[in-house]
């Protein structure tokens, strides 16, 4: 797959393995680069077709997360400044260190040198570029890109499109609705919404992933309260589940541990 043009001058990419999204904002004076692949290796083929976009140099990269699909090609692009958010150096040592398979010996985890809290804006030439932190949800330390005069918005992994969401341990099932429905406030009318994996969105598909996340959280509150054990709570939940069931044991399990001591029903 090439270079898609998804709006003026911000280009999207879809690369194997994973399905993971980069995304290109281009400028007068170079690009600005949104996640980083999977490793040194990749993040090598990335820069390179970068090429095909132009010769520009990269002014500055965004992690969407730190999910190693996401930014272990990030040492590759140093010494440009690597934005993300400011819980995302503790989750590369609490979760993506520990996962460093052997075939990937030659990652140098790089955390970004630049940390995000809320809100801030970046600009690569005269374009300007906000990354916000709406809440948590895929992970803590999930950061959205805008880049305002293409009315497109980079959303990592809050949303997906070539598969439903993915729940990990290191997600917060109940907040995540939550997330999404404040960057609905935000996307409106023709914006482009560009997933971590798969093919730009409009609202209306973000809409509706909105409305099975909450439809989860809410399945898995009342199952909590019901007092199913969490072992138990995906077959429990039986039809009712508006998203795969063999996703959503983790989900249970992390939105279990979270909602407190499930309570005896008798």
């Amino acid at each position: 797959m090439g270079w898609n043009e998804v709006a003026a001058n911000l280009f999207h990419r879809r690369y194997q393995p994973l399905d993971v999204s980069v995304c290109v904002v281009r400028g007068a004076d170079g690009f600005g680069v949104v996640d980083t692949r999977s490793s040194p290796p990749q993040a090598d083929e990335l820069r390179a077709d970068l090429r095909e976009l132009g010769d520009l140099p990269v002014r500055w990269v965004v992690n969407t997360h730190a999910h190693f699909d996401h930014c272990f090609g990030n040492q590759r692009f140093t010494p440009a400044p690597i934005y993300g958010h400011v819980r995302m150096p503790a989750h590369l040592d609490q979760f993506e260190r520990p996962e460093l398979a052997s075939q990937q010996a030659e990652v140098t985890i790089t955390p970004p040198t630049h940390l995000i809290d809320r809100q801030n804006e970046i600009a690569v030439g005269d374009r300007l570029v906000e990354l916000i932190h709406l809440g948590r949800g895929h992970t803590d330390n999930d950061l959205v890109v805008h880049v305002p005069d293409a009315a497109a918005w980079l959303v990592g992994d809050l949303v997906e499109e070539s598969g439903p969401p993915s729940y990990g341990p290191d997600s917060y099932p109940l907040e995540w609705p939550l997330t999404v429905a404040r960057l609905l406030t935000l996307a409106k009318g023709g914006a482009v919404l560009v997933p971590g994996h798969g093919q730009p969105v409009g609202p209306p598909f973000a809409q509706a992933q909105q409305a099975q996340l909450a439809e989860v959280a809410t399945l898995i509150r009342d199952l909590h309260a019901a007092g199913i054990p969490a072992g138990e709570a995906v077959a429990a939940g039986g039809t009712r589940w508006p998203l795969p069931p063999n996703d959503l044991g983790t989900a249970v399990e992390v939105a279990y541990a979270q909602l407190g001591p499930v309570m005896d029903a008798g």
